[in-house]
C-alpha cells in the first residue's frame, strides 16, 4: 500500500502578524526565483485579506516583486478569479448563473406574503421583505451545511414543539417545496449552490492535475464541508499548503475533547451540547471535516518586527478556555497570565470612550512609521471616533463602511417615502425640504429661504391631509397668521410640482412596486438632481433604486404605499458603502470581518460589553434551536466563538487597548465577557491612566462659573410705553421674560404639526361665541350649529375634533341656557370683542374684553371665557390675575365704544367640568369680601394700585427687569433658557 501523502499544514500563533508572517515564509520559500513566486497562487477569505496580503508583501520587498496571484475564496465567479490554475482537462457541464440577490429576495417576499395570506395571517410588503431575508439567510444556511431539505421530515421530537414554531415551519417547508420551481423557471440556482459547485469542480481538477507552481491556501477558518473538501485537497497537493489563524496547536486533548461535535449517545441518541461559544470550536469543526487532527500542524516558522512575545499567545489561549476549566486559573505559570503591552480604559460613556480612541490614534501619530487600528463591531462608537480624528484634520475611514440607509442618499428617499406615507405632513415635508441634498446645486441659498418661510407658516396644528390641504391652508390668508403664509405661497407653488406625480402615486391604495418605485426616484431626483446620485453612496443608491426597480415584478403584485419606507430601509440596512482609500496611511478602523488579518503596531479593541462584542446572537424566526441543532445547523450562539477567536487574533498585536462605557445610550452596560475573563486571568488589567487624564483634560475648561440671576436694566427712555392687559402679569412675574418678548422682541415659536393648545382652542371658542353674537343675535337655537361648523372644519385638529368638541357641545348650550335667562332677567349684553386704549401712570394700556355687559342695576359686568380653570383667589388677593379690574377701570374712563358705567361685576365663564357638567360661573370679588375674594368697591381700585406700582417699576422708572421675580406667578418657561435659569435658580 502506498504511503500517505504528508499534509503541509501550519498554523500561525495570535502573537504573529498574519499577514507578514505568511509573506516573508513565502518570499523565504519561493522567493528565490521570482518567476516562481508569481507563478504561484494564494487563497484568502475576502477582499479586505487580498488588500493585508498585498500590503504585507510590499514591506517584505526590497524592491519590484512579481506577486502571486491572490484569490478570495468567496468570489461568486472562483473559476474565473483562479484562471490558469482551474483550465479543465476537458469540456465540463456550464453551471448555470446564480439568481441575483434582489430577484431572490423578491421571489421569496412573494412566497412568503402567499403563503401567510393563505394561513390567515396575512402580512405588507414591508414584513414580507423582511422575514424573506431571514428566510434567504436559513435557506443559504441549509445550502452550505450541504443539509436536505427533506431532512426536515425525517427529525421527530419526544415533545412537540410550540404551536408558533410549528407554523413557522409548516411554512418554510411549503416555501421549500415552491422555491425549486421558481428557480427552474428563472433558469439559475442559489448562489451557495453555485459556489459549491465550482470549488468542487476545481477540487476535482487540481487532484486530477495538480497545479504546477504552488498554492497555499491562508487564514480562512469558514468550516463549511466544501471548504473542508478544498482546504484537504490542497494540502494533499505535491507543492500544496494550508496556514490557519490562531490553531490552539498545544491546547491539552481533554480541554480540546470538550469543544464538541460530539457524537449521539448510543442509548439514549442525544449528544451534548457543543462549546460554540469557544473561539477554538470553528477550527475543531473544520478540522474534523478535513479529515485532520491536530497534532499534524506545525507552527509557522517565518515571523516579523509586527510580533509581540509568545507569552501572548499562551494567555490568550488559557484567558479564553472553557469555563469547566477556568479552575486551573490559580496555578498557571506567570507566562501563561502575562498580558504585557495590554491597557485597558473604561469610562462612564459612549462619547468619553470615542474620545480617548481619538487621542490614543492621533498619540500614534507622534511616532514616525507607527500604525494603529481601531477593531470595533459598534459603527456608532467608529463613526464618532472618525468624527473626533477630524478635529484634528485626520480622516480615517471606516473601511466596515456605513450602512446606505444612514447617508445621505438613502436618508432622503427615506424621507420621501415617509412624506408620501404621511400624506405630506409638515414635519415629514419639512425634514424632506430642509434634507441637504435637496436643492443642493445652484440656488440652494434660495431654496433655504423658502423652506424656513414654509416652516413658519406650518408652526401649529396640522392642516388637512395631502397637498390639496397644504394649498388650502396657504391660501387662507386670515388672522395673524396669514401673512406669513402669504409669504411662503409663491415659493410653495414652484415647488409643488416636484412632489405632484409622488402624491398622485401614492394615493389611493396598493399599487404595483415599479410604478411606485418609479415615482419615487423621479421626485428624488427633481429634488436633488445630479448631487443625489454621486459620489459611492449616490451610486449605491441609484444601483439599489434601479436593481430593486428591475426586480420589483418578481416581488408581491402590489405593495402598500406606507410600507415603502420600511421595505427600502430594510434593504438599505444591508447594503454597506464603503469609502474610496484615501484616508490617513497609518490609522484605520476595521469592523469584526475586515479586521481578520491585518496589521497594526497599536491595536485598539473599542466597545467590549456584551451585546456589542459579544454581540447578541441573530433569531431564526423560521426553525427552532431544537430543528436547527437536529439539522446540524450553526447554533445561534456560534456567532459569539467567532467574536472570541476574532479577539484572540486582534489581541497578537504588539500593543493592545481595550476600552469600553459603563453606559450607553439605553442605561448601564454589562462588561464584555471577554474582558472580564482578561480582569480575572490577570489579576486586573493595567490601567491606560494617561490616555484617562488625557480624556478629561481636553475638554475641560478649567472652571465653571454659574451665570448670575440676569437683571438687565436698559435705560429708561428705551422702556416700553405700551402695554396689554394679558403682559401686567408677566411683567410683575417675570420681569426678564417681558423684557426678552417687548425689548428684544424675541418670541416662542409653536412646534410644527403641534397639538392644539390651550391658547389655540381658547381662540376658537372665541371665534364661535363672537360669530355667535355678531351674525346670530344670541339666538340660542344657533349655537350648536356654530360647533359643528367648528367640528367640520377640515383645519380643525382631529384630536380636537375626538377628544374637546364633545365637551364644547355641553358647554355651549349651558352658555345659551345661562345668556337666555339673563337676558330674560334684565340683562342686556353691551359689547363682545371690542377693543379700546387708555393712558394710564404715564403708559398706555390696551385691552381686549370678551363681553360686557349692562347688569339690572345699570352698572358694568365684564366677562372672561375660559375654557379652564379661572384664575385662584389667592393669585388675585397678591397683586395677580387682575385683567378683569384693569378691563373695568377701561370701561369706566371710556376706553371701549358705546360702552360707559361703573364696573361692579366680574365674571369668568369657564368651560371647564364642574360637578357632573360642563360650564359654570366664577368671580373674584364680592359684596362683604367673603370665602377672601376682594371686595366689590375695592376690586378696581386694587388692580390701578398694581398696574400703577409695576409701571412706575419697569416701564416709567428704572428697575432692572429681574428674572422669575415672583416664580409662582410665572409657570411659563419660553425664556427659561435664554436666562439660564437651571444654573442660578435655587443658587441666589
Amino acid at each position: 500500500m502506498a504511503e500517505a501523502p504528508r499534509l503541509r499544514l501550519y498554523s500561525i500563533p495570535p502573537h504573529r502578524a498574519f499577514a507578514d508572517a505568511l509573506a516573508n515564509g513565502l518570499l523565504r520559500r519561493y522567493g528565490r526565483d521570482p518567476m516562481a513566486l508569481a507563478r504561484g497562487f494564494v487563497l484568502l477569505p475576502n477582499n479586505r485579506a487580498k488588500r493585508a496580503i498585498t500590503d504585507a508583501f510590499v514591506r517584505a520587498s526590497d524592491g519590484g516583486l512579481l506577486m502571486p496571484r491572490l484569490v478570495a475564496v468567496g468570489d461568486p465567479e472562483i473559476d474565473e478569479a483562479v484562471g490558469p490554475f482551474a483550465d479543465p482537462a476537458d469540456d465540463l457541464d456550464p453551471i448555470p448563473p446564480a439568481v441575483a440577490p434582489l430577484a431572490r429576495r423578491m421571489i421569496l417576499s412573494r412566497l412568503v406574503a402567499e403563503e401567510r395570506a393563505r394561513a390567515g395571517r396575512p402580512v405588507d410588503a414591508a414584513e414580507a421583505v423582511r422575514l424573506a431575508g431571514d428566510l434567504a439567510r436559513t435557506l443559504d444556511q441549509l445550502l452550505v451545511e450541504e443539509v436536505a431539505p427533506d431532512a426536515l421530515k425525517t427529525i421527530r421530537f419526544d415533545e412537540p414543539l410550540q404551536t408558533h414554531w410549528e407554523r413557522s415551519l409548516a411554512m418554510f417547508e411549503t416555501v421549500l417545496v415552491r422555491w425549486p420551481q421558481e428557480l427552474a423557471a428563472l433558469g439559475r440556482i442559489d448562489l451557495a449552490v453555485r459556489r459549491r459547485r465550482l470549488l468542487d469542480r476545481l477540487i476535482a481538477r487540481w487532484r486530477a492535475t495538480p497545479p504546477p507552481s504552488f498554492v497555499c491556501a491562508a487564514g480562512i477558518a469558514s468550516a463549511s464541508p466544501v471548504i473542508a473538501r478544498l482546504l484537504r485537497a490542497i494540502a494533499e497537493l505535491p507543492q500544496g499548503s494550508v496556514v490557519l489563524s490562531g490553531l490552539a496547536i498545544d491546547m491539552d486533548d481533554a480541554e480540546w475533547d470538550l469543544l464538541g461535535p460530539h457524537e449521539p449517545d448510543p442509548v439514549t441518541g442525544r449528544r451534548n451540547r457543543s462549546l460554540e461559544t469557544h473561539p477554538q470550536f470553528q477550527l475543531k469543526l473544520l478540522l474534523d471535516r478535513m479529515g485532520v487532527g491536530r497534532r499534524e500542524f506545525e507552527t509557522w516558522r517565518a515571523g516579523s518586527e509586527h510580533d509581540a512575545k509568545p507569552a501572548r499567545s499562551r494567555t490568550i489561549e488559557s484567558a479564553l478556555a472553557p469555563a469547566e476549566r477556568t479552575h486551573d486559573w490559580i496555578d498557571l505559570p506567570a507566562d501563561r497570565r502575562s498580558l504585557a503591552g495590554v491597557q485597558a480604559l473604561d469610562v462612564p460613556t459612549p462619547a468619553e470612550e470615542a474620545q480617548a480612541i481619538a487621542i490614543a490614534l492621533r498619540q500614534a501619530l507622534e511616532t514616525e512609521g507607527k500604525t494603529a487600528a481601531l477593531v470595533t463591531p459598534d459603527r456608532a462608537l467608529a463613526r464618532r471616533v472618525s468624527a473626533h480624528c477630524a478635529r484634528w484634520g485626520i480622516t480615517v475611514d471606516d473601511t466596515a463602511g456605513q450602512p446606505l440607509s444612514v447617508l445621505p442618499p438613502g436618508t432622503m428617499l427615506l424621507a420621501l417615502a415617509d412624506v408620501a406615507a404621511q400624506d405630506f405632513a409638515p414635519l415629514p415635508l419639512l425634514a424632506l425640504l430642509k434634507h441637504p441634498l435637496a436643492c443642493a446645486e445652484e440656488g440652494r441659498l434660495e431654496w433655504l429661504e423658502g423652506v424656513r418661510r414654509l416652516d413658519r407658516a406650518l408652526r401649529g396644528p396640522r392642516p388637512a391631509p395631502g397637498l390639496a390641504g397644504l394649498d388650502v391652508f396657504l391660501a387662507d390668508a386670515e388672522g395673524r397668521e396669514g401673512a406669513l403664509r402669504r409669504a411662503a405661497a409663491p415659493w410653495w407653488e414652484k415647488t409643488r410640482p416636484m412632489l405632484a406625480a409622488l402624491g398622485q402615486a401614492y394615493a389611493g391604495g396598493p399599487r404595483p412596486l415599479p410604478e411606485l418605485l418609479g415615482a419615487l426616484r423621479d421626485a428624488a431626483t427633481a429634488l436633488g438632481g445630479d448631487a443625489l446620485w454621486s459620489r459611492p453612496e449616490g451610486r449605491a443608491a441609484a444601483e439599489l433604486l434601479d436593481t430593486l426597480e428591475q426586480e420589483a415584478v418578481h416581488g408581491p403584485a402590489l405593495v402598500e404605499p406606507e410600507s415603502i419606507g420600511a421595505m427600502l430601509r430594510t434593504l438599505m440596512d444591508e447594503v454597506a458603502v464603503r469609502p474610496p482609500r484615501g484616508g490617513h496611511p497609518r490609522l484605520s478602523i476595521y469592523g469584526l470581518l475586515e479586521a481578520q488579518l491585518q496589521t497594526s503596531d497599536l491595536t485598539i479593541l473599542g466597545g467590549l460589553n456584551e451585546g456589542v462584542w459579544p454581540g447578541l446572537p441573530s433569531p431564526d424566526p423560521w426553525l427552532a434551536p431544537r430543528i436547527r441543532a437536529e439539522l446540524g445547523l450553526p447554533g445561534l450562539e456560534r456567532r459569539i466563538g467567532l467574536a472570541a477567536h476574532d479577539l484572540a487574533n486582534s489581541l497578537g498585536a504588539r500593543e493592545v487597548l481595550l476600552t469600553r462605557a459603563h453606559r450607553d445610550a439605553s442605561g448601564p452596560t454589562v462588561a464584555s465577557r471577554f474582558w472580564l475573563r482578561l480582569e480575572a486571568l490577570s489579576g486586573g488589567l493595567t490601567r491606560a491612566q494617561s490616555l484617562a487624564r488625557w480624556t478629561h483634560a481636553i475638554d475641560d475648561p478649567g472652571g465653571y462659573a454659574p451665570s448670575p440671576r440676569p437683571e438687565p436694566c436698559p435705560p429708561v427712555a428705551l422702556r416700553p410705553r405700551q402695554i396689554s392687559v394679558t403682559e401686567v402679569d408677566r411683567l410683575k412675574a417675570d420681569p426678564f421674560a417681558f423684557y426678552a418678548r417687548r425689548m428684544l422682541r424675541l418670541a416662542a415659536l409653536d412646534p410644527v404639526d403641534a397639538d392644539p393648545s390651550a391658547a389655540w382652542r381658547g381662540t376658537a371658542v372665541h371665534g364661535v361665541l363672537e360669530d355667535w353674537a355678531r351674525q346670530d343675535g344670541f339666538d340660542p337655537a344657533k349655537l350648536a350649529g356654530r360647533v359643528e361648523t367648528l367640528a367640520a372644519d377640515p383645519r380643525t385638529h382631529p384630536l380636537l375634533r375626538a377628544l374637546w368638541v364633545p365637551r364644547l357641545r355641553e358647554a355651549v348650550g349651558w352658555i345659551a341656557g345661562q345668556v337666555a335667562a339673563q337676558v330674560a332677567g334684565g340683562r342686556s349684553i353691551l359689547g363682545v370683542e371690542g377693543e379700546g386704549k387708555i393712558d394710564l401712570a404715564g403708559v398706555e394700556l390696551r385691552g381686549k374684553f370678551d363681553r360686557i355687559d349692562r347688569l339690572e342695576n345699570g352698572e358694568l359686568a365684564v366677562v372672561d371665557y375660559k375654557t379652564g380653570q379661572p384664575p385662584s383667589t389667592r393669585a388675585v388677593r397678591d397683586g395677580f390675575s387682575l385683567q378683569l379690574g384693569l378691563l373695568g377701570i377701561m370701561a369706566e374712563r371710556g376706553a371701549f365704544k358705546d360702552i360707559a358705567g361703573t364696573a361692579t361685576g366680574f365674571e369668568y365663564w369657564s368651560l371647564a367640568k364642574k360637578g357632573d357638567s360642563f360650564g359654570y360661573v366664577a368671580t373674584p370679588v364680592d359684596p362683604a369680601g367673603k370665602f377672601n375674594r376682594v371686595p366689590t368697591d375695592r376690586f378696581v381700585a386694587l388692580a390701578l394700585h398694581h398696574f400703577t406700582e409695576a409701571a412706575g417699576k419697569w416701564l416709567t422708572g428704572g428697575e432692572p427687569f429681574t428674572a422669575k421675580l415672583k416664580p409662582e406667578y410665572a409657570p411659563f418657561a419660553e425664556y427659561d433658557q435664554l436666562m439660564r435659569r437651571d444654573e442660578w435658580y435655587g443658587r441666589e
